[in-house]
């Protein structure tokens, strides 16, 4: 505040500089404003300083109408009900004013109390008391009983109905958020909104209260006023009972008009405030808008003003003359309309005209790949717009996105579906990065029943092979469900059939889909605490593309990138003695060693393992060329193909003893062994000992 200082000596330049050094402080106007109103309220006014005050409260409630007609939505208005205190206010205090000097000085004549009421009095009353009396009356009560009251009221329900549905609108704000209709941003503005509606119309509710007492004060005002005048008049001043009466009835009304008119003017702007809370646009645009957008009522209109014209002892000349303009207006309004059809009509046509005459696609849109597609037969359609939303193959994919999400750790990429005619009616085709990645056939409308131990089906159908193991299965009809759950077979539905497909395939190609902005995805997404981390390895002990690799080749033996800050620990690690993706990616396998185990734990507790013999260990050593980190294995082939069915003959036999185990190897040969295993038993998990948690119990099914 110091930069604002009251002028010394009181010179014309110092009060100036000081006018405007207020003027250029919001918060020291208004506040030197509300002082000066209550100064007011407490000190007599000169008549000229009244004369001021009220031209200024007339003003500023005509300002207020037009700011509440001219605004586009409420909220735009949202300082209405503090306006609307000031104002209120500002009335009561010149009302205050006023009476002072209508009663120490109405003895004078009608001029007593500032030129602005007697203009008034005169005006209205045209020299007859009891017909200003009449007329202050009758704008009492259209103030109070008509636009006060009904403003008020819709104040009132809209308040109401605006807290009673905050909840819903927070709820649609959540779920647009949930469904990513909206971001983050846009939700935090239209909660915010939602917020100040709230407010403003709870703030009104109260605000209209503001109006009503102000009309209820000046009725009062004005009686106090007539009878104390007339009883200073006549008992203080020596006045007749006619001269008190004319003279204080004429000062009083003429006060009265001159509080009442703004009153009635703010009282207009709040009913047009709270009456558009369903109205977008200004009132003028608004309301030629919609009144003129029905050219039939316009003409109604002005045919029933027509018939009036005529009858009997009407004036012709003014129902004539609206039936006329309102006739005009609706041929107007027609008129337009029709244009606007045309107009729209013809620019649907150069639409469709410029789609047909397009230019040719560039060739670079060819070069766009796919990540994830699934071509389907005509047949397959209903699986994808089928009556059933739970059934349909686009729902099962979300949930399939979602779960691997969960399960792997990245967001795979969307899956594109579309319709391919070269295809069979009822095959679809599986692509990644537009190359073929499997097949099948399914049967809309028809289940598919496999026997759980691999035996054939004893049930009439279409005799097939399912997809995604090469297990023997049926396409059978819907009503043979129930008898073949009797007889123990898993039942499946055809998008079941494909979603199950798709997901091994997707897990079988996750390595593949990893992209380098995949990771840089997630590694931005990571806690503001690990960013120091990425800060120290990230370029100068690994690359973003060596993170990646590190990553690919988790992966590829399906293990979950989830947690990345565990991994990235890792990294940070090995790279303090080795820059070897391989060697690097088995020391961050030994850091995730309570995960692998817990996911090939059984259902019993326990890691089941095949271990490698020493014999093994020692052939595998050997057969490893070259020097450090660059060691390559060059195993003869004979010797390769008696492993492959040493560990073929020994998982077999752990299957048929319901066990599903991991091969357990030494670190130093463990990614060796599996570059061996992972080309004829893919799904077999290859462990080193370092990988075994401490916790873990262990139970040896069998050796290599």
């Amino acid at each position: 505040m110091s930069d604002v200082t009251l002028p010394s000596g009181g010179a014309a330049t110092g009060i100036v500089a000081w006018l405007r050094g207020l003027t250029s402080r919001g918060d020291l106007a208004l506040a030197f404003g509300v002082m000066a109103i209550l100064v007011v309220l407490i000190l007599p006014l000169p008549p000229f300083a009244l004369d001021m005050f009220l031209a200024f409260s007339i003003v500023f409630s005509v300002l207020i109408l037009m700011t509440a007609l001219f605004i586009h939505t409420p909220l735009e208005f949202s300082a209405f009900p503090t306006v609307l205190l000031i104002a209120t206010m500002l009335r009561l205090a010149l009302n205050l004013a006023s009476t002072r000097l209508i009663l120490a000085d109405g003895h004078e004549g009608t001029g007593a109390a500032g030129h602005v009421i007697e203009a008034f009095g005169n005006f209205v009353m045209g020299g007859n008391f009891v017909i200003g009396l009449i007329v202050f009356g009758i704008l009492v009560i259209v103030n109070f009983v008509v636009i006060t009251k009904g403003s008020g009221r819709i104040a009132e329900v809209a308040a109401r109905f605006t807290l009673d549905a905050m909840p819903g609108k927070q709820m649609a704000i959540d779920a647009d958020l949930s469904a990513g209709l909206i971001d983050e941003d846009t939700a935090r503005k239209r909660r915010r909104e939602l917020e100040d509606e709230s407010s403003f119309f709870g703030a009104m509710d109260g605000a209209s209260k503001f109006v009503r007492g102000d009309a209820i004060a000046g009725l009062l005002i004005t009686f106090i006023n007539v009878i104390g005048g007339i009883i200073v008049g006549v008992a203080q001043m020596g006045l007749s009972f006619g001269e008190a009466a004319q003279t204080y009835t004429l000062l009083t009304v003429g006060d009265g008009l001159v509080s009442q008119i703004p009153a009635l003017i703010v009282s207009t702007a709040a009913g047009l405030l709270v009456s558009k809370a369903g109205v977008s646009g200004a009132a003028d645009r608004a309301l030629i808008d919609q009144l003129s957008g029905y050219p039939k009522a316009l003409g109604m209109s002005a045919a029933v003003m027509g018939v009036m014209a005529l009858l009997p002892g009407i004036p012709m000349l003014p129902f004539l003359s609206l039936a006329a303009g309102a006739g005009a207006l609706a041929w107007r309004g027609d008129k337009n309309r029709k244009d606007a059809k045309a107009l729209e009509e013809r620019k649907v046509v150069d639409e469709e005209k410029a789609a047909a005459a397009a230019v040719e696609e560039p060739i670079s849109s060819a070069l766009h790949i796919d990540e994830l597609k699934i071509e389907i037969g005509y047949a397959l359609l209903p699986l994808i717009n089928g009556d059933h939303g739970e059934d349909r193959l686009t729902s099962q994919i979300k949930a399939l996105r979602r779960q691997l999400a969960i399960d792997m750790g990245f967001v795979m990429p969307s899956v594109r579906l579309l319709d391919n005619v070269q295809l069979d009616a009822n095959a679809y085709s599986v692509k990644v990065k537009e190359v073929e990645a499997g097949t099948g056939r399914v049967y809309p409308g028809q289940l598919m029943i496999m026997d759980p131990s691999g035996g054939q089906i004893a049930l009439p159908g279409i005799q097939t092979t399912e997809p995604t193991f090469g297990l023997p299965a049926t396409w059978v009809e819907p009503g043979l469900r129930e008898d073949a759950e009797m007889r123990g077979y898993t039942v499946v539905d055809p998008a079941t059939v494909v979603s199950t497909h798709l997901t091994e395939i997707l897990k079988a190609n996750m390595a593949e889909l990893l992209t380098y902005a995949e990771v840089a995805k997630l590694i931005k997404e990571l806690p503001s605490e690990m960013q120091k981390l990425i800060d120290d390895i990230v370029p100068g002990q690994i690359s973003m593309s060596g993170i990646q690799r590190v990553l690919q080749t988790l992966l590829d033996e399906r293990i979950s990138i989830r947690d990345l800050a565990t991994i990235l620990e890792g990294v940070a690690e090995a790279t303090g003695f080795t820059r070897s993706v391989r060697w690097i990616t088995e020391h961050v396998r030994a850091r995730l060693a309570r995960q692998i185990c817990a996911q090939h734990s059984s259902p019993g507790g326990y890691l089941p393992i095949v271990t490698l013999s020493p014999e093994w260990e020692h052939a595998f050593a050997e057969s490893l060329l070259g020097e450090g980190e660059e060691k390559q294995l060059a195993m003869a082939p004979s010797k390769l193909q008696e492993f492959v069915l040493a560990v073929r003959d020994r998982f077999e036999h752990a299957a048929q003893e319901g066990e599903i185990p991991v091969l357990m190897t030494s670190a130093a040969v463990r990614p060796y062994v599996r570059s061996i295993v992972e080309r004829f038993r893919a799904q077999t998990t290859v462990m080193s000992q370092n990988e075994v948690h401490a916790r873990v119990r262990l139970k040896t099914v069998g050796s290599v």
